[in-house]
C-alpha cells in the first residue's frame, strides 16, 4: 500500500528538486532535514507540554534563541516562536500588537505589496480596515506611508513592511520605513518570510538593513532555508512581548510544575498539539552552520542574477525592469506584448501551463 501510494504521489508531484520544475517559493529539502523530519515523526513529541517533549523542548529553545539572535543581534532578550509559516507568524504578530494597543483599536498600515495573510489576519482578529499605501516599483512608498500615519492622528498603529514580496521578491526600504514609524509613534512588523534567510549570508544580509528595528519579524525556512514544510518563525525583539500568549491548563502546565522549574511550552504557540519542527532546523544548523546556509542562499541569488542576464541577452524575451528580486526573475515573450494585453496574457498563460506538464 505504501509503495503504491508514494509512487503515485511521486510520479504526479511538482518536485522542487527537479531541474525542470516550475517552482513556487517552497524549496527542495535538504537530506539532513528530511531525515530529522522522519525521526521527529517517529518519536512524535507534542510540543504543547514539557512532559510530552522534554528533550525536544530543549532543542526548540536553543534553536529559537539562535534564530532570535540572528534577527535581533543587539536586543537584550530577543525570542522566537516556531510557527507553521508566514500566515501564522503574521497572525500572531498582529495579535500581539492588538493586545499591546488595547483597549484602543489597533490600526494596521501596510503597502499594497503586502502578503494576503496580513489582510486575512486583520479580518480574523476583528481589526479595523487596513490602511493600504501606494508602492513604487513593487516597494512601499515611504512618503505615502508617512501621510497614512499622519492621518491616524496618534492612534496606536502597526506598520507592516515586506522583505521579499511573493511575486517579485522586492524588499521594502526598511531603514526609511523604520524612521517614519518611529516618528509617528507606530510599531514596525516586517514580513520577511521570503527574504529573512538572507541574514545567513554576510554578503547579502545588508539587503535587510533596518530589520532589527522591527518589534517582530516573520521568517520562513521552508523557502530559502531548504526545510520541509513547515518551518516558520516569528522573532520578537523582547521575550516579554510574548506574554499575551500565556495560558494556564492544569493538564498541560500545572502551577506546581511551573513553580518546580519545568518549562511552560503552552505559551509558545497559538496551537496546542504541534510537531517538533525545530528538530529539522537544528539538524540543518548543526550540519551546515551559518556559513553553509549562507553559501546556499548566495548560490540561489547568484543563479537568479545569471538567469536574468541570459534573459536580457535574448531579444525575443523581455524582463521586468530593475534588479532581480532576491531569487525571482519575471519575464515574458516579446511577441505577447505585440498581441495586446488580453491576447498577450493568454499566450503567457499557455506557456505557464505548458511548463506545468
Amino acid at each position: 500500500i505504501l509503495a503504491g501510494l508514494v509512487r503515485a504521489v511521486a510520479e504526479g508531484a511538482a518536485d522542487p528538486a527537479d531541474p525542470a520544475c516550475a517552482a513556487h517559493l517552497h524549496c527542495p529539502p535538504l537530506a539532513v532535514a528530511v531525515a530529522a523530519e522522519v525521526a521527529g515523526a517517529a518519536l512524535n513529541p507534542s510540543m504543547d507540554s514539557w512532559d510530552q517533549a522534554p528533550a525536544a523542548g530543549v532543542v526548540e529553545e536553543l534553536t529559537t534563541t539562535a534564530l532570535a539572535r540572528l534577527v535581533h543581534p543587539e536586543a537584550p532578550a530577543p525570542d522566537a516562536l516556531i510557527t507553521s509559516g508566514g500566515t501564522e507568524s503574521n497572525l500572531v504578530a498582529l495579535l500581539l500588537a492588538r493586545e499591546r494597543a488595547a483597549p484602543a483599536p489597533l490600526r494596521v498600515v501596510t503597502g499594497a505589496n503586502a502578503h494576503h495573510s496580513v489582510h486575512r489576519a486583520a479580518w480574523m482578529l476583528g481589526l479595523p480596515a487596513l490602511a493600504v499605501v501606494l508602492c513604487r516599483d513593487g516597494r512601499t512608498d515611504p512618503a505615502a506611508l508617512g501621510r497614512a500615519l499622519a492621518a491616524l492622528d496618534g492612534a496606536p498603529a502597526l506598520v507592516v513592511a515586506t522583505a521579499g514580496t511573493t511575486d517579485e521578491g522586492r524588499i521594502d526600504p526598511l531603514p526609511e520605513i523604520a524612521e517614519i514609524a518611529e516618528r509617528y509613534g507606530a510599531e514596525l512588523h516586517v514580513d520577511a518570510a521570503y527574504g529573512g534567510p538572507l541574514l545567513f549570508s554576510e554578503r547579502l544580509a545588508p539587503l535587510l538593513k533596518g530589520l532589527d528595528r522591527a518589534v517582530s519579524v516573520t521568517f520562513d525556512l521552508h523557502k530559502l532555508g531548504w526545510q520541509p514544510v513547515a518551518a516558520g518563525v516569528l522573532a520578537v525583539a523582547d521575550t516579554a512581548l510574548l506574554a499575551p500568549l500565556s495560558l494556564r491548563a492544569d493538564y498541560l502546565n500545572a502551577d506546581d510544575d511551573t513553580e518546580a522549574g519545568l518549562p511552560d511550552l503552552l505559551g509558545r504557540s497559538i496551537r496546542t498539539s504541534r510537531r517538533p519542527d525545530a528538530l529539522k532546523i537544528a539538524a540543518t544548523f548543526r550540519a551546515l552552520g551559518r556559513r553553509g546556509l549562507g553559501e546556499l542562499v548566495e548560490h540561489c541569488v547568484t543563479t537568479a542574477e545569471e538567469f536574468a542576464r541570459a534573459v536580457d541577452a535574448r531579444p525575443a524575451l523581455r524582463r521586468r525592469p530593475g534588479p532581480v528580486g532576491i531569487s525571482t526573475v519575471l519575464f515574458r515573450p516579446v511577441v505577447a506584448d505585440a498581441l495586446g494585453a488580453q491576447a498577450g496574457d493568454a499566450v503567457v498563460a499557455e506557456v505557464r501551463r505548458a511548463l506545468l506538464l
